[in-house]
């Protein structure tokens, strides 16, 4: 039986993957780290912990209000984890890169870390993410 903190090998196998990377939302976290591929949990703290400092991608968006995270769930496109992104314009339910699902994630206010260029931007809680 192993730890609920001992996460090494699961992040090692989502750092080998296109795509892979850490969601928190206010449910839990997810691991995603094959196409079709997750671990999911409540105890985010030391998975997020070791998912930053090994480098891999986190997007946390507890921090964003809940019809926000609704709409970008809802409406926007999924990360195309071990698997090839479709060709863009990206929509709702279709494959895009992690750093475009992230930059949408951050402009409306989540916490996203270890995805370069893609940087959290600060905005009013009722601000809609950009399409």
């Amino acid at each position: 039986m192993r730890s609920t903190s001992d996460y090494p090998a699961d992040i090692y196998a989502a750092l080998a993957t296109q795509g892979g990377h850490l969601s928190i939302g206010r449910g839990g976290f997810t691991l995603h780290y094959g196409d079709g591929a997750m671990l999911a949990g409540y105890g985010w703290e030391a998975i997020q912990a070791q998912c930053i400092a090994a480098g891999l991608p986190v997007i946390d968006s507890r921090c964003v209000a809940f019809d926000v995270v609704a709409h970008l769930t809802l409406a926007g496109s999924l990360v195309a984890v071990g698997r090839e992104p479709e060709p863009a314009p990206w929509h709702g339910l279709s494959y895009a890169p992690l750093h475009v699902v992230a930059a949408r994630y951050a402009a409306a206010g989540a916490e996203v870390s270890n995805i370069p260029g893609v940087e959290t931007m600060p905005t009013p809680a009722n601000r809609r993410p950009p399409p």
